[in-house]
């Protein structure tokens, strides 16, 4: 089955990883910007880091058939830099343009602080008068169920904001709900170790149906799997789904989301 991962930070993957992507059935992914694993120090280290994402990775990508899909911010754990967090934000317009660039993301909050609040708001703004799709970080663990309430909170204060261009990643079972009852899209994120697994997952499908809901590995620098949506297409198949209810998750509602953006130009597999 054709999947796509609809968060993975490649950067931080080798080539082998996508080899073996392309061998499971990815035929395309979309790379949020996201904590290099160190705070960087200027908005000349995100700028390269952005040429990265919309030149060197796209073509590594594309060495194995996979359709590499970007979005650009200064992340939720740098955002405490209110004054570098604006530079970055008066500099992203100059990639919004480039090939694959989807929208604003992961934008969001980390430990839930003021100047986290700040720069999301601010990143909003620009997308808002941009017209971007928007791509949301909730914090993990203990903190998740306030950020999320007060990301929902701020989401809903704009209404210049299109809901469904809108997708509201990490989210858990006690936040998918108000995720999606507020009309936003929902990503489920497999983690080996925090977030969810195949089976928490499934069970969030089985109750709230394959509606704007989203399925990703959101692999990266810690532990983390880049397989692990085939681990959620392999977790239905032994429930017993049927295999049209699973491509509509991995496949169609990437698709149906990303095909929003004007630079989402989508090539499908033959």
């Amino acid at each position: 089955m054709y999947y796509i991962d609809p968060h993975i930070h490649m950067v931080s993957r080798t080539t082998d990883d996508y080899e073996t992507l392309a061998k499971m059935g990815c035929v395309a992914l979309s790379e949020p910007a996201f904590w290099a694993g160190y705070d960087r120090g200027s908005v000349d280290g995100f700028r390269d880091y952005f040429r990265q994402l919309t030149d060197f990775e796209s073509r590594r990508a594309s060495n194995y058939g996979i359709q590499h899909f970007t979005w650009l911010c200064i992340n939720a754990k740098e955002a405490e830099n209110v004054e570098l967090s604006r530079e970055v934000i008066a500099m992203i317009p100059e990639f919004l343009d480039c090939s694959g660039v989807l929208g604003i993301g992961e934008i969001g909050l980390n430990k839930n602080t003021r100047n986290e609040a700040i720069v999301f708001l601010e990143h909003i703004d620009l997308a808002m008068k941009t017209d971007e799709q928007i791509l949301i970080h909730t914090p993990h663990l203990e903190d998740k169920y306030q950020g999320t309430r007060m990301i929902l909170d701020m989401l809903g204060s704009d209404s210049r904001i299109s809901r469904q261009r809108v997708l509201v990643d990490h989210v858990e079972e006690h936040t998918i709900r108000p995720v999606l009852e507020a009309g936003y899209w929902a990503g489920m994120t497999l983690y080996p170790v925090s977030k969810c697994t195949p089976a928490r997952a499934a069970d969030m499908v089985e109750i709230y149906g394959p509606e704007r809901l989203l399925v990703n590995s959101a692999g990266d620098w810690g532990p983390s799997k880049p397989t692990a949506v085939p681990d959620f297409i392999l977790e239905m198949r032994r429930r017993g789904h049927d295999e049209q209810l699973i491509r509509r998750i991995v496949y169609e509602n990437p698709l149906a989301f990303f095909g929003q953006s004007r630079n989402f130009v989508f090539q499908r597999p033959i």
